[in-house]
């Protein structure tokens, strides 16, 4: 069974699509929404729509993931954002890819949800990315053997880059997949900021992760919190 894990806030206008497109699989899978206290209708949408609600304490993705993979049933792990839809047969192209055992995870090809060329490029660009390196973003539906999740310590609990970040690990564990068809994400963060503009502040703060130059410890303070995620070294 494949456990599909939603970290959500205040996404009632985008939960109900990506809901959709969930109930559209035919692989066996169970839904958790980990909830971190919207004030809109979100949590109502996921218990109308009969999936899990979990209340996270925390309103940070990477913690809400780690306590969404903490609660469920399934071998396999799929986190998937609230704003992106699955192809209807993306599950059964998780199932079929990991009958191989030294398939350890994966992510999906992505498309933006808007005719904008220049982000069609981006994408296209990332899945040359994701192919070469094994490296995806949160919003390619990331998916992992919930063993290998478990012995890489789960996500690093950091504001940013804890998809990344994990991806990178998970790549140097075994083998890694991008699969097709692609997911579609809503690209309302570059309609908000402009799409260059918003591309290029990103491309930029990742060279400066993956130089060690960004800062990306949580803001808590606790210590076993800050430690806590993926241990891989770099």
């Amino acid at each position: 069974m494949i456990s599909v894990i939603i970290p959500a806030f205040n996404e009632a206008a985008e939960l109900p699509a990506t809901l959709a497109a969930l109930r559209a699989q035919d692989v066996a899978h169970e839904v958790i929404v980990v909830d971190a206290g919207s004030t809109d209708s979100t949590a109502l949408i996921a218990s109308e729509a009969g999936v899990a609600v979990i209340a996270s304490a925390r309103r940070q993705r990477a913690a809400q993931m780690n306590l969404g993979a903490a609660t469920v049933r399934g071998d396999l792990l799929l986190f998937v954002h609230a704003d992106t839809r699955l192809a209807p047969a993306a599950m059964a192209g998780i199932s079929e890819a990991l009958c191989d055992p030294r398939v350890v995870g994966g992510g999906f090809a992505r498309r933006y949800e808007t005719p904008s060329p220049f982000l069609r490029a981006t994408c296209a660009l990332a899945e040359v990315r994701t192919r070469l390196c094994g490296w995806f973003l949160g919003d390619q539906a990331i998916f992992a053997r919930r063993t290998v999740f478990n012995a890489l310590g789960g996500f690093r609990e950091w504001d940013i880059f804890e998809d990344l970040d994990f991806s990178r690990c998970l790549a140097r564990s075994g083998r890694v997949v991008t699969l097709r068809p692609p997911v579609i994400s809503a690209a309302r963060r570059f309609t908000a900021r402009g799409a260059v503009r918003t591309t290029w502040r990103d491309l930029a703060l990742t060279a400066r992760y993956l130089t060690g130059r960004l800062p990306v410890a949580p803001r808590a303070t606790n210590q076993s919190t800050a430690t806590a995620g993926c241990l891989c070294s770099d």
